[in-house]
């Protein structure tokens, strides 16, 4: 039995992280500062179906306080994974210039020094080749005022990420920025009128926020062996917020999103190798009333020097002629050729925006665009599990990014 440790796991993103990998078969530390709400997580997992007799653990622990954090350490049991989900907002409003240290420290403290301190102290239990994901945000992207040192701190955490990735390439270690979530905090955020739901989905391409199971479902893809590929990348799951740039606001959406569970009838455009087509075992199959429809495209693959802008245009095209709603493009492109001429040294880049400015145009009908750079040379079986993820119906809030992947 897999064994993860889960900060933050009594409330939002991380309750929800923990009911879904006890259900599919996990044992569970789960770490959090309210025993209360710890109790009645732990009364929750005891009544879910399909975990009956897993004997999960709770650790009331302050993550603020280094001492504490410490005694999180136990010799006899080994970690498949670390979710570092712990993390707060600034909800006082007041400009950073009148704020105290102390208010700056406190929010340092869990956001980015615990991450790291939880790590320190775990890393003799960790397994081979386990998992580390730390959870930051989509302010850590970009500038949010008076919201204290929020977006510093997750800004803080992604670098930190990406360093502790190098510094152990044993480990796979990534992060998640999610976008807007409907968890406690912003709900207390609507609440206090800091937040207003119509001009935070006025920013989203999907026209939504997410649902805490969503980001559970990327939290558990990241926490398995096949995310190995992603070691020390950023994986933004925020509806194309983070891509847009616009000024035009979105609407609410009109269609919710399908069941995370729903059956994906997948389709390979673009002339897929043979190694591919076997690894990813899928049948081009037709959709159906209730089934995710999803287009992997290898076409950029072969695309000549120079062409790759036109080639993502062609797929999308071709994409947007064959789908409707609920359904996703996932295009394949090749790292990066250092030897590319400079006349030729756009192209990739400009490729990558208009993945991007894709999603925002078709986010609105519930389509979803995204990339997965990668090196043409790699084993299909070792990327088959990450394109199945982005492109499938368990991925619903991920559109407009460009997703790097490593050879293992």
């Amino acid at each position: 039995m897999p064994t993860i440790l889960i900060t933050g796991a009594a409330s939002g993103i991380g309750r929800a992280s923990a009911m879904l990998f006890a259900s599919r078969g996990w044992r569970c530390v789960l770490v959090d500062c309210n025993a209360t709400a710890l109790a009645q997580l732990m009364q929750m997992l005891s009544a879910a179906k399909g975990v009956a007799g897993v004997q999960h653990l709770v650790r009331t622990v302050d993550l603020t306080q280094a001492t504490q954090i410490q005694s999180l350490a136990d010799a006899s049991l080994v970690l498949d994974a670390i979710i570092n989900n712990a993390g707060m907002s600034d909800t006082s409003g007041l400009p950073l210039v009148d704020q105290d240290a102390t208010q700056l420290d406190r929010l340092a403290a869990l956001n980015l020094r615990a991450p790291a301190l939880v790590v320190q102290a775990l890393l003799p239990q960790l397994a081979s080749g386990a998992r580390v994901v730390n959870v930051a945000s989509g302010a850590a992207l970009r500038a949010i005022p008076w919201r204290g040192a929020y977006s510093a701190t997750k800004a803080g955490l992604l670098a930190q990420t990406q360093a502790l990735a190098a510094a152990r390439p044993d480990l796979a270690v990534s992060v998640l920025c999610p976008g807007f979530v409907r968890t406690e905090l912003v709900a207390e955020l609507i609440d206090i009128g800091r937040l207003q739901p119509a001009d935070i989905v006025a920013k989203i391409p999907l026209g939504r926020m997410a649902d805490p199971q969503e980001m559970a479902e990327a939290l558990f893809f990241l926490a398995s062996e096949a995310a190995a590929p992603l070691s020390g990348e950023r994986f933004s799951l925020d509806g194309g917020s983070s891509v847009f740039g616009g000024s035009t606001p979105f609407k609410a959406a009109e269609r919710l999103p399908l069941p995370s569970d729903s059956p994906v009838a997948f389709r390979l455009a673009g002339n897929p190798a043979a190694p591919w087509t076997a690894a990813l075992a899928v049948d081009d199959a037709t959709s159906a009333p209730g089934q995710y429809t999803a287009t992997l495209d290898f076409s950029c693959l072969h695309a000549q020097a120079g062409q790759m802008l036109h080639t993502v245009h062609e797929a999308a095209r071709r994409y947007a002629s064959q789908n409707v709603a609920h359904s996703s493009l996932t295009v394949l492109l090749p790292a990066q050729d250092q030897a590319v001429s400079w006349q030729q040294a756009g192209d990739m880049a400009a490729a990558r925006m208009l993945i991007a400015t894709l999603a925002c145009e078709l986010g609105p009908r519930a389509m979803r665009v995204n990339a997965i750079e990668m090196d043409p040379a790699v084993c299909p079986s070792e990327l088959a599990p990450l394109l199945l993820f982005v492109a499938g119906a368990r991925a619903q809030f991920l559109t407009g990014q460009t997703i790097r992947a490593h050879a293992t």
